[in-house]
């Protein structure tokens, strides 16, 4: 039986034709109590849950939906090491990455849980000579600089950590990150740093990304330039992270700096594996070991909480409802944070990567909707660019606000003065994420006369969900992003997707390679007319 067929979604389909004529506004009027009521906490993250257009009726029949897609029996799939990426025949076990103990899991056959603690072993003493200044480069002088070369998910992940918890961790190391192909980032910050003690992390589950080799390529060259040995260069200056062990001793990566990760890793889960070495260099092993737990902390929640208590759950429906009932298409996010700055480009890969599915598990043609248009920018900046849409556009869209309750950071401030001026700076954050959120909500009704021109009218009704960190470290910030790929995973049950493939970015990784033949030799005869006259104009340039 097709989904839009079954009686839960019926159901639902039905209680929203009453919804869909209600505003926010009159549906806090007759529930006083929602917005204490929707509200839950745990992993040191708090979600408030009030404002999305959402009854208490509309949630017993979303969990209904959930008995109905056997959603607790894909939890333990998920964590028991089942074959639920069933597309590449594998399962999907990054939460076994932040176990903090042996669940017993098997895959071809060795304990999953003693290669994990082999590898951050192994990670550990790399980092720490690192930052302890014991690995040299070629000239003998204590690396200064690390460089991720990685793309998706072996840049994304990565660059977001370090990037909200720089501030909260002194290192003698900086880490940049560069992903893009076309070698102009990869000049400009080369152009910037020393050869002498610069170290490369080589990032690709395959080690056949084209993208990435052209940059470790680059980088090695650059090495070579000014006075490393081919042999020193790939001896001292580089790290080699992988799936791969083969490919990653073919380019030249010593085997004493080789670290690995597994497949049963997708790549958009694997900053929790080796991957993720560029953030213990930043922080520390212990800070990564923190990072790791706070995962491990929303893994324990998702998989035993009732639905009722359950964040990702709770989140997940939410979206669902606003996707294929509320035929509500954008999702925004909106951190009032600036350390949270890459979070809105992480989750597109995490979500959009994982859902953007348009066929079921049995090979199928879906007939409903899947996964939203994902997008945001941090808080302030994004009010001066497209909150006008959100706010008097056509568009309905539903936003997810995010900031930390408490600022470490500030309180670190040793000028009482300076540390004053900060704490005012987040109030005013805090203050405009709220009236920001209550305005989507109730438009100019928030006012106590609102305007009568027609273009200073604000209709309200954009549905949102607040999440509160208690603070920005480590733990917290592990337990965002575990939170954020448990809605992923939840949503993908309801669909009957896979979010664990990627199938749609291969094709054009393979036309490209034909393409860029054709671009060095002229011959593009197989190629479309409109590519082909494209082509003839790039040559003649």
């Amino acid at each position: 039986m097709k989904l839009t067929q079954t009686a839960a979604w019926q159901d639902l389909a039905e209680h929203a034709n009453v919804v869909r004529g209600l505003h926010l506004k009159d549906i806090f009027v007759q529930d006083a109590v929602r917005g204490s009521r929707d509200q839950i906490a745990a992993a040191g993250i708090t979600v408030n849950l009030a404002r999305q257009r959402i009854l208490p009726d509309t949630w017993q029949l979303l969990f209904a939906l959930t008995e109905q897609q056997q959603l607790r029996t894909a939890i333990e799939q998920l964590f028991t090491g089942h074959g639920i990426n069933h597309t590449e025949g594998r399962a999907a076990l990054h939460t076994a990455l932040r176990a903090t103990s042996d669940q017993g899991l098997i895959q071809q056959g060795q304990s999953v849980h003693a290669q994990v603690q082999m590898q951050l072993a192994r990670m550990q003493v790399m980092v720490e000579q690192i930052r302890m200044g014991q690995w040299r480069g070629f000239s003998g002088r204590p690396i200064a600089d690390v460089v991720n070369l990685g793309v998706g998910g072996s840049d994304l992940g990565p660059n977001l950590v370090v990037s909200a918890l720089r501030t909260t961790h002194s290192s003698h190391i900086t880490t940049h990150y560069i992903s893009s192909m076309d070698g102009a980032k990869t000049a400009a910050l080369l152009s910037r740093l020393d050869p002498h003690t610069t170290l490369f992390v080589f990032a690709s589950k395959t080690f056949t990304t084209i993208d990435t080799l052209a940059n470790a390529q680059t980088a090695l060259e650059w090495l070579m330039a000014h006075g490393a040995s081919k042999a020193l260069a790939l001896k001292q200056h580089f790290i080699g992270v992988s799936a791969n062990a083969q490919k990653m001793s073919d380019w030249g990566i010593h085997t004493d700096h080789q670290l690995f990760f597994w497949d049963w890793v997708g790549g958009r889960y694997s900053l929790w594996s080796s991957i993720g070495i560029t953030i213990a260099i930043a922080i520390g092993m212990e800070g990564f070991k923190r990072l790791l737990a706070g995962a491990a902390d929303m893994d324990a929640h998702f998989r035993s909480a009732p639905w009722q208590d359950n964040i990702p759950v709770r989140l997940a429906l939410s979206n669902v409802w606003n996707r294929n009932f509320l035929n509500i298409h954008g999702k925004a996010i909106l951190p009032y944070d600036a350390r949270l700055g890459l979070l809105p480009a992480y989750l597109t890969q995490l979500i959009m990567e994982s859902n953007g599915k348009s066929v079921d598990h049995e090979g199928r043609a879906i007939d409903y909707r899947t996964c939203p248009i994902v997008w945001g920018e941090v808080g302030p900046n994004a009010q001066h660019a497209f909150y006008q849409l959100l706010h008097q556009g056509t568009e309905a869209v539903a936003c997810d606000f995010i900031v930390p309750v408490h600022r470490q950071d500030i309180d670190a401030e040793p000028d009482m003065a300076t540390r004053a001026a900060l704490h005012y700076q987040h109030q005013l954050a805090l203050a405009n994420l709220l009236a920001q959120s209550t305005v989507l909500m109730l438009g100019d009704a928030a006012l106590a006369s609102p305007p009568t021109d027609a273009h200073k009218h604000y209709a309200g009704n954009q549905p949102s969900s607040t999440i509160l960190l208690d603070q920005l470290d480590a733990h917290s910030l592990g337990a965002l992003i575990a939170l954020y790929e448990h809605q992923t995973f939840t949503e993908a049950v309801i669909w009957q997707i896979n979010p664990f493939d990627q199938w749609g970015v291969e094709l054009g990784k393979q036309i490209a390679l034909k393409t860029l033949n054709a671009l060095q030799t002229g011959e593009s005869a197989q190629l479309d007319t409109a590519t082909q006259a494209l082509i003839q104009q790039l040559r003649t340039l």
